[in-house]
């Protein structure tokens, strides 16, 4: 069942063509990656799409009877609204149920009279006729997931990162048959974007999204189209299988081009050659050798992305941590932290969002300071600092005026040195962009060249705050070769799963509560340890459940000598291991009321009393299942 067919579309900005005459169609279930460099117009394609810019030629159409539903890069709300009020903003006539029935539940604890009453009763009277009840769950658990708890705050006062989260939130409550995502996973933390993956493709949603996080890519969508020199082109498989069809694809148009090139020099040779008087006979080769000179000069000439500069000496003291203590208020970002830094390593740092990390990071650049303890760096050190923020630049300043106000000539690492017109051109921005201004780029290419000052100060100890953000895929590949190379220091920060795995020797992992964990290899090898060291906690508590009663028995002696060292190598006392074990029972028994009463909320009640006692009960056990699981990780850390 065919979604949407795109036919024929093309658009250019001035001389700048952007796609021209691309087609494809999406089907219903398919789960379709759109990528491209920076600047091709992966978000304005999508924008086309879904008709929030027009294509200068070709056509959209989308199946009759289906709901769209669009995440665009940057979000735009109502500021003066609240967040519930932007999330419940919808034509969907569940969630306006919903949203009518809270409304009059909130009038009515507030100030009970026969107004209010009558008022909730109606409005739980048109949920229970939709069968909306379970719309009230779902939308607690996709707030819940993406830490949203502010929802009585102002749109206004959210930072870009919590819009991010507020618009994901609101498509996803939405369920559309189709669900378009520009870049979904920005500003997410790791935790967030595993369970957008895991809800995604357990969902009967047909998805087209623009992605940089390769792992995303490769665990949603089952197919990727390209945007390469305007025109689209299209691979049925996952990341590694586009990766090599690609690179087959662009070997058989390089071997084209040379050939042309060969031919174009011999056609160039007879047209100069040709006699004026020469007759129609020639007029095909004529036409012929256009076509040669249009192939010869095509994309496969294109300069490929650079970074070569250099890097400054770095001597034998690099960076020391000695007990840095920081807090803000009663959040704990590092308690007692200490950690001498070696010439060449690459550290991660991961942690969810809010446990500190950028604090940790400002603490190194000095622009915060620790509460105790010191940060101490070598005399040789020259920091290079790709902060979260990015760049603050004049819009209306030229592009190569931002470079040429740190320098003109650049030092390379071969030694040589390059004009900062150059150094552009290396770093794919052609003349025409150089001259242009800076409020004319988009969102990726702001990143590349904030990237691009920052290596150009000639780093030895380069710290990374989400460098992956807004970069597209080509870039990514060569900033991992870049730093795979680089001699100096590495501290990264990013929810980019690829990347660190990629990049990183081992992690700083931010685990809450000032604890910072070292560990020993990348994010992979961390989460499959911290899955190990779960399923062992819960076999450990089971085993140990199993032995107990055992040892209450006193036909079996045998039993009590065959498995002590999991019970013995236990570091929890004697009360929390009892605490774990009826934590286990409790949650079990929280899940099983939760469902118990989704289910009476589902089976249309009439009585508006009863749903609310049930409303009320439920947020009660999500709330509580979340506190018990968190201790319940909490012991099984000490089993």
């Amino acid at each position: 069942m065919n979604y949407l067919s795109v036919e024929s579309v093309s658009k250019s900005y001035g001389s700048k063509v952007l796609f021209d005459k691309i087609s494809f169609g999406l089907n219903q279930g398919q789960r379709m990656a759109l990528i491209a460099k920076n600047g091709a117009g992966k978000s304005t394609l999508l924008k086309i799409i879904t008709g929030k810019e027009i294509a200068d030629e070709g056509s959209i159409t989308f199946r009759k009877d289906i709901t769209v539903t669009y995440l665009d890069q940057n979000p735009v709300f109502n500021e003066n609204s609240t967040v519930i009020e932007a999330i419940y903003n919808t034509d969907n006539p569940k969630l306006n149920a919903v949203r009518n029935y809270e409304t009059a539940l909130l009038a009515f604890e507030e100030e009970y009279n026969d107004k209010t009453s009558e008022q909730l009763e109606q409005c739980s009277a048109v949920v229970d006729k939709l069968g909306a009840w379970d719309i009230e769950a779902k939308v607690h658990e996709i707030l819940q997931r993406l830490k949203i708890a502010f929802l009585d705050k102002q749109i206004s006062m959210l930072s870009g990162g919590q819009k991010k989260r507020v618009a994901l939130a609101k498509v996803l409550i939405d369920e559309p048959n189709l669900l378009i995502l520009d870049e979904p996973t920005n500003h997410l933390d790791v935790e967030m974007i595993e369970w957008l993956e895991n809800y995604l493709v357990s969902r009967d949603l047909t998805l087209l999204l623009v992605t940089h996080d390769r792992y995303f890519l490769d665990s949603v969508c089952t197919e990727i189209s390209e945007i390469d020199a305007g025109k689209l082109f299209h691979y049925r498989g996952n990341f590694q299988y586009f990766v090599e069809k690609k690179a087959e694809r662009e070997t058989m148009e390089n071997s084209e081009i040379d050939k042309a090139k060969n031919l174009y020099k011999r056609e160039l040779e007879w047209v100069r050659k040709m006699p004026r008087a020469r007759g129609t006979k020639a007029k095909y080769r004529v036409d012929s050798f256009h076509e040669v000179k249009e192939k010869a000069f095509s994309k496969g000439t294109e300069e490929k992305l650079v970074l070569g500069v250099k890097m400054s000496r770095i001597g034998g003291k690099i960076l020391e941590f000695n007990k840095i203590k920081k807090a803000f208020g009663e959040t704990k970002i590092v308690t007692g932290f200490s950690y001498i830094f070696k010439k060449g390593e690459k550290i991660g740092v991961i942690g969810k969002n809010g446990v500190g990390k950028s604090t940790f990071l400002n603490m190194i650049m000095g622009l915060e300071m620790p509460d105790s303890g010191n940060i101490s760096s070598g005399e040789t050190i020259v920091f290079g600092y790709y902060s979260q923020e990015g760049l603050k630049l004049n819009e209306d300043k030229r592009v190569i005026d931002v470079v040429k106000d740190i320098a003109e000539f650049i030092p390379l690492a071969d030694g040589n040195k390059l004009s900062a017109s150059g150094l552009l051109t290396k770093f794919l921005f052609p003349p025409d962009v150089q001259y242009g201004f800076v409020s004319k780029l988009s969102g990726g290419e702001r990143r590349r060249l904030y990237l691009m000052t920052i290596l150009i100060k000639n780093p030895n100890f380069l710290i990374l705050d989400e460098p992956t953000n807004d970069l597209d895929i080509v870039t990514l590949s060569v900033l991992e070769d870049f730093l795979t190379n680089f001699q100096g220091c590495l501290l990264v920060v990013t929810h980019d799963r690829y990347f660190m795995d990629k990049m990183v020797d081992h992690l700083f992992v931010f685990e809450g509560e000032g604890v910072v964990r070292d560990f020993p290899g990348n994010y992979t090898e961390y989460r499959d340890k911290k899955e190990q060291e779960e399923k062992s906690s819960s076999k450990a508590a089971k085993a140990g459940l199993q032995q107990t009663a055992v040892d209450e028995t006193p036909s079996a002696p045998i039993e009590k000598t065959v498995s002590k060292p999991a019970a013995a190598k236990k570091k929890l006392s004697f009360k929390e291991k009892l605490e774990f074990e009826e934590l286990e029972k409790t949650i079990e028994k929280l899940e099983t009321e939760k469902s118990e009463i989704t289910e009476q909320l589902n089976s249309s009640a009439d009585n508006h009393d009863d749903v609310i006692k049930w409303t009320k009960q439920i947020g009660s056990i999500i709330s509580e299942l979340d506190e018990k699981s968190l201790r319940w990780l909490e012991l099984s850390e000490g089993l």
